[in-house]
């Protein structure tokens, strides 16, 4: 993939547009993002629309024009022939809602249902029969509800005599047990794979999922979506000088991740926290490798829970001189204290994805939410044409 190319440094301090080049096969026409912000914020100047949900949503890029390598396919006979439709569970409706309008459908009709002791009932209210059919659920918190009804839904699709059922997980719960680091631990990564993979679905298409190795815990084709083209696609829209940028790992395991990003934001430089974790949801930051001194600090993880890594990695960038912290992360899990952690000044903004639908209580001013709903759009379109998805990364 080409870099993003390193602006000079008169352009850094005179201009007032975007100082980094977006590299070209990630057209900045491609992917609509969204920021939700309070209307006082004035970072981004740009007029305010409605989401589905009423709710305030900024829009960077809304002319919808997709790269032409992308336009191969689209549309045709064998997208609109009705044998591809799109269910969603009730864990994150907007996101669905916000996926089938790129593709220029309607999500198909099914009812959900909770019992009184809590057990979940469902029933498609439309054939199904030979269809191609996508399921969006992330099984976010509740994790165990949102797996379940997961669970039923594919079954419910598998006795409806569906073709192919494709498991649309932007959010992949228990991936972070996806290994043995002690004695008598399980590893609930391959179970719930193995859960899902015996309920009926043929495909999983995933979204950054916690490590790769994930992928080889289903029987099944996984897709894994990588959501960073949305990031890179927001940091280039703002001004800040490629020469001032460092990206920083929060710790050892996420240095391949933070490498692969820094190599696309113009090759810039890499720093690692280097921490001690000594249970789980606690971390204790020990040093820094690397130089953020007067620079603009971009952290980088795929997720952030209860934000006490990245809390103490920001702190360690401040007392080393970083000039600003950004805090990216695909999966924005805000368990308390996270809010309270990500909201104390530490970051000059918190940006994260809808991959996971966020309550009214987890909006602070520094947090920036980006729609991933066209990259899963486009995902699924060429899942369903049988075209290749991994060029939409390269």
């Amino acid at each position: 993939m080409a870099s993003l190319l390193p602006s000079s440094p008169s352009s850094c301090s005179t201009s007032s547009s975007s100082s980094l080049l977006y590299p070209r096969s990630f057209s900045r026409r491609f992917i609509h993002h969204y920021s939700r912000i309070p209307a006082s914020h004035n970072t981004i100047r740009c007029e305010i629309s409605k989401s589905l949900s009423g709710k305030p949503l900024v829009p960077i890029i809304n002319d919808g024009v997709l790269p032409n390598f992308m336009q191969a396919g689209r549309m045709n006979n064998t997208v609109i022939n009705g044998r591809l439709k799109i269910f969603s569970g009730t864990a994150n409706s907007e996101l669905s809602q916000e996926i089938a309008r790129y593709m220029g459908l309607d999500l198909g009709m099914i009812k959900i249902k909770r019992f009184a002791d809590g057990e979940i009932y469902v029933q498609l209210q439309e054939s199904v029969r030979g269809c191609d059919v996508y399921l969006v659920q992330p099984t976010s918190p509740p994790a165990n509800e949102n797996l379940m009804e997961l669970l039923v839904m594919i079954d419910a699709c598998r006795r409806a005599s569906a073709k192919n059922i494709t498991a649309v997980i932007p959010y992949f719960g228990y991936a972070r047990a996806d290994r043995k680091t002690q004695g008598r631990e399980s590893i609930a990564a391959k179970l719930v794979a193995n859960l899902i993979t015996e309920a009926g679905a043929d495909r999983v298409l995933a979204c950054d999922l916690h490590s790769g190795q994930s992928m080889g815990y289903f029987d099944i084709p996984v897709d894994h979506v990588y959501c960073q083209p949305v990031i890179l696609d927001y940091l280039a829209s703002k001004s800040i000088c490629s020469n001032d940028l460092v990206v920083v790992s929060p710790d050892v395991g996420g240095v391949a991740r933070a490498r692969a990003f820094a190599k696309k934001l113009s090759d810039a430089p890499l720093a690692i926290v280097d921490k001690r974790r000594h249970g789980h949801n606690v971390a204790e930051v020990m040093n820094l490798i690397g130089d953020v001194k007067g620079k603009v600090a971009v952290m980088l993880d795929d997720m952030i829970d209860t934000a006490g890594t990245i809390s103490k990695g920001a702190a360690l960038l401040h007392e080393e001189g970083a000039r600003e912290v950004y805090a990216c992360c695909t999966h924005g899990v805000f368990s308390p204290p996270a809010i309270e952690r990500l909201s104390s000044g530490l970051f000059q903004e918190v940006i994260v994805t809808n991959t996971i639908p966020l309550k009214e209580q987890h909006y602070f001013p520094q947090l920036t939410v980006l729609s991933v709903a066209n990259l899963l759009g486009e995902t699924i379109w060429r899942v369903h044409d049988d075209s290749s998805v991994s060029s939409i990364f390269t």
